[in-house]
């Protein structure tokens, strides 16, 4: 592109693990010139939104590249709340205690985490305060992590009401908004034969595995009936079909200038240990879409 239309709001949505491909979306946008003055994100948008702003992508990047399943695994604090599989705290103590603690006011990039108020049923926008207390909010998947007490507020993933939170970036006085969806269609990025989808027979295994360990905990910690098996995949593949209908909703309500989707099989939600690939796929498919809008602007 020419030098019009470089300051952005970027929109960051939710997805799980298919939320690494934001980091390969920023890396080109960056690389192209694009000056991201603003962010809102939901769930992992705004863990990988609120990193970014926070100027240590590069840090986090590299430590999520060199996790394997194992590693993934070890971050999961078993909660025996009776409410959720896990607590989430051990995996934002890492990341804090990584990437530094910081108050959003003093971000040099505008940032708005989004999550969900239980008690409200109503999306809150997070946009000053601890870092940290906003993404964790905001990641709060329900029944996988607990619940934050936020300002006497029980916040859950942001995902639940808004996977694609366009609507705080409405003031933003930048030149235009670029949203990522994580919810595309699979054959967005597949027909151009170009995405690196991992065997199917070994993402089946580790699937499997992941499963079994998390069904697990649950019967466990629980007391499931064990024909309730499968109760996470049950659970990860229902929020990630509201996700996707939701949406459609906010896309046809708030129009972004640029639209970038991530086709909503290419993982899981919980395959972190494939960051390389996602980061891949990530970067395709923003060059794929810029190269579109530089055409339809000719």
């Amino acid at each position: 592109m020419a030098g019009e239309h470089k300051n952005i709001s970027l929109v960051l949505g939710s997805g799980g693990a298919r939320g690494l491909a934001h980091i390969g979306i920023i890396q080109v946008l960056k690389e192209e010139g694009y000056e991201i003055s603003s962010i809102s994100g939901s769930s992992m948008g705004a863990l990988i939104g609120g990193i970014y702003a926070a100027g240590k992508l590069d840090i986090f990047t590299k430590w999520v590249c060199a996790l394997d399943r194992f590693d993934v695994l070890r971050l999961l604090d078993v909660s025996f709340s009776g409410v959720a599989i896990f607590k989430g705290e051990k995996i934002i103590d890492t990341l804090r205690e990584l990437v530094g603690c910081q108050n959003i006011e003093d971000l040099p990039i505008s940032f708005t985490a989004v999550a969900t108020d239980l008690d409200e049923s109503k999306e809150v926008w997070l946009s000053n305060g601890p870092l940290w207390d906003a993404i964790r909010a905001s990641i709060a998947f329900p029944t996988i992590f607990s619940a934050f007490n936020y300002k006497d507020k029980m916040l859950v993933d942001g995902g639940l009401l808004n996977p694609i939170p366009i609507a705080p970036t409405l003031r933003d006085s930048t030149d235009m908004t670029i949203a990522v969806s994580l919810s595309g269609d699979a054959k967005a990025v597949q027909e151009e034969g170009q995405t690196p989808i991992a065997e199917p027979e070994q993402r089946n295994k580790y699937h499997q595995k992941v499963l079994d360990f998390i069904d697990g905990l649950q019967h466990k910690n629980h007391d499931v009936a064990a024909d309730d098996a499968g109760f996470f995949d049950v659970i990860s593949k229902s929020i990630d079909v509201m996700q996707s209908t939701i949406a459609s909703f906010k896309l046809a309500a708030y129009q972004p200038d640029m639209l970038i989707e991530i086709p909503k099989d290419v993982c899981t939600i919980y395959e972190f240990e494939r960051a390389e690939e996602m980061i891949q796929i990530g970067r395709l498919a923003a060059m794929a879409k810029l190269k579109e809008f530089d055409r339809a602007a000719k």
